[in-house]
């Protein structure tokens, strides 16, 4: 690399190596070395092809100056023109080595980065739904991706600069010094006015670049949030346009300033480095030239030391910010195993229990759940805050006990916030009991393998999510096999298929992000369809027709009674029209069932669910404005895509 290069790189990193340096770590370094193992022969063969192509580099300034010398002692002219073919072959074996050099760094960094890719998103796979619920997801992307790129460069970049540099830095400096020692060190003595401007240059244009960072991710959340359609819509109804434009124009002048600073300070420190090095290489011509015209040197070693001291300033320079380069790289690691280090409070045993073949009874005996503390399932630098939440371990569930037949279905009603989602949750391992035990067919859930879990147990969320990818692909999530017949069987049986069949790209049209294109109406029951796709023996509902109008109501309960026949399902309901012909209705009041029976049962106990029951029905219509509003939401969702109303 030419000087100027370097001094841009040497620049860089001082202005933007400093926002996040930590003191050396022994424990990440073997760490790495451990995680680099696997990749040891790669690593010996770049380090080989790394001296070959130092020594490369140092020999072509050597045959320049023999040439020189050859020239001026009239040699004969088959010496000159052997030496001259002999700098084009080192110029090809060089050239070659180069390329090998960086496609064995090329190979080896892109296999360190999808090792640390796969095994950190397996890892978070196997994270709990608290860990989800409590990180940033731009914290956790910026894992996958900044600082897995930043491990990636340690072997990349780092490894293959300390190791050319270090072996042509020694190599230079020995030829040099062997070929004339005071000229060597006159040359030396220039190099602090090529260090020192750059860590204070650097530290300038680093208060710079994090001011300006400050205000590009403020313009950033401005533009996320102002240009969403929800934040859209606020803006127009109740904000002002021109302070808003006012205030996203201060910020980007602010940055524009700062931009031109940078650039006239950059670009004056380089120019200076330059002069440095300039001066510095007259002085060997000077002081060379100077001696050769005594006879204490030759013409051609004055061009060596020339041509040699281009090749000194550079290597190190950059050698002078290798401990930035090493410690920005351990920070990257040391952010990825921070993520690797934090264990799964839920986790499959080894040797898993085998789920019994049949319908399967859901059981729950004594059960009693804290949710997490934070410094359990989560990071403070994932959630960017500098200390975690202390609070955590309030008990919510106090011991619910409750048995469901095969082919039962149990309802779960009460105030909002009283444990009823909670308690569900339990069932598909999303948390683990704190005490007491949950059975699936007389088996512990804890004692199951996930893969088992998942295909026995089906589940309907309240938010119907869905993924911004085709409606195939949504609904092939739970069976990735299923053919065409199948998807629109599970559709028509949700009462979707209509819906599905007036779409320009059927079911290869793509829904959006959390399915913004469908009503909420029509992503509800596309999650149904998917339910009735991967048939489960247990079905778990979580308000599973909560936004669906009177008539989609009715239809999706059909296909739900003809998708939970032989299965045990937990219902999850508000609406106590919903549940009226449960086999079993349980009333969950500050984490206890209070009461249990059928509905008929419940109104004539008068107690908590007849009180609900008179609540909800104290308009006389409660139900059916309950539902009006359902579809005056799926007219509203229509609307905005442009559609008629489907009411």
């Amino acid at each position: 690399m030419s000087i100027e290069g370097t001094a841009w790189g040497v620049l860089y990193k001082s202005a933007y190596g400093q926002q996040d340096q930590r003191p050396f770590s022994r424990a990440t370094l073997q760490r790495v070395l451990q995680f680099a193992r696997p990749h040891r022969a790669r690593i010996g063969w770049f380090l080989l092809v790394g001296i070959v192509e130092a020594v490369l580099t140092v020999a072509t300034p050597l045959l320049a100056g023999r040439v020189v010398q050859a020239i001026t002692e009239r040699e004969a002219t088959s010496v000159v023109v052997g030496l001259a073919v002999l700098i084009a072959v080192i110029a090809l074996l060089e050239a070659g080595a180069s390329m090998i050099s960086r496609w064995l760094s090329a190979t080896l960094g892109e296999s360190v980065i999808l090792d640390l890719r796969t095994t950190v998103y397996d890892h978070v796979q196997r994270q709990p739904v608290a860990f989800f619920t409590r990180t940033r997801t731009g914290a956790l992307v910026s894992r996958l991706n900044s600082d897995v790129l930043g491990a990636q460069r340690a072997f990349s970049d780092t490894l293959v600069g300390i190791v050319s540099n270090t072996v042509t830095l020694l190599l230079t400096l020995g030829v040099m010094l062997a070929l004339s020692w005071p000229i060597t060190v006159l040359a030396l003595v220039l190099l602090p006015l090529f260090l020192l401007p750059a860590r204070r240059v650097g530290r300038r244009l680093a208060g710079l670049q994090r001011e300006a960072a400050g205000h590009n991710a403020a313009m950033t959340d401005q533009t996320t949030e102002r240009f969403s359609a929800a934040g859209a819509t606020l803006v127009k109804l109740m904000g002002d346009p021109a302070r808003e434009s006012a205030e996203y124009a201060g910020r980007a002048e602010r940055v524009r300033d700062i931009g031109v600073r940078t650039a006239v300070v950059s670009f004056s420190f380089v120019t200076t480095l330059v002069l440095v090095s300039s001066l510095a290489l007259a002085l060997v011509y000077g002081l060379g030239g100077f001696l050769a015209l005594r006879g204490t040197l030759d013409a051609g070693t004055v061009v060596s030391l020339a041509l040699l001291l281009t090749r000194l300033y550079a290597p190190l320079t950059a050698l002078a910010s290798a401990r930035l380069d090493v410690m920005q790289a351990l920070v990257s690691f040391e952010r990825v195993f921070e993520v690797l280090d934090l264990e799964p409070l839920v986790r499959e045993r080894p040797d898993p229990v085998p789920l019994p073949d049949g319908p399967l009874t859901v059981e729950l005996e004594r059960v009693c759940f804290s949710y997490p503390s934070a410094e359990q399932v989560s990071l403070a630098s994932l959630e960017d805050v500098a200390v975690l939440d202390p609070r955590g371990g309030t008990q919510v569930l106090h011991g619910v006990s409750f048995r469901a037949e095969p082919g039962q279905v149990v309802a779960l009603v009460g105030s909002s916030g009283a444990g009823k989602s909670t308690t569900a949750s339990l069932l598909p391992r999303l948390y683990d009991v704190d005490t007491g035990a949950v059975r699936l067919g007389g088996v512990d859930v804890r004692d199951l393998s996930f893969a088992d879990l998942r295909s026995a147990v089906g589940v309907v969320t309240q938010d119907g999510h869905l993924f911004h990818e085709s409606l195939r692909s949504n609904l092939q999530l739970a069976a990735p096999g299923a053919s065409d017949e199948q998807l629109w069987d599970a559709l028509d049986r949700a009462r979707l298929r209509s819906v599905v069949e007036e779409l320009p790209d059927g079911l290869d049209t793509v829904v959006g992000e959390r399915g913004y294109r469908l009503s909420g109406g029509e992503r509800q029951r596309l999650t149904i369809a998917r339910l009735l796709l991967a048939s489960p023996r247990v079905v778990v509902l979580d308000e599973a027709t909560a936004h669906l109008d009177s008539t989609s109501e009715a239809a999706v309960q059909a296909a739900l009674g003809e998708a939970l026949a032989g299965r045990t399902a937990l219902v999850i309901a508000h609406r106590l029209s919903t549940v009226r012909s449960a086999d079993l209705i349980l009333v969950v009041e500050h984490g206890r069932i209070v009461e249990r029976g059928t509905h008929t049962e419940l109104l004539a106990l008068g107690g908590r669910y007849a009180e609900l029951h008179a609540t909800q029905f104290a308009v006389g219509a409660g139900e059916t404005a309950g539902s009006a509003g359902s579809a005056a939401q799926d007219d509203d969702d229509a609307r905005r895509r442009g559609e008629p109303s489907r009411a």
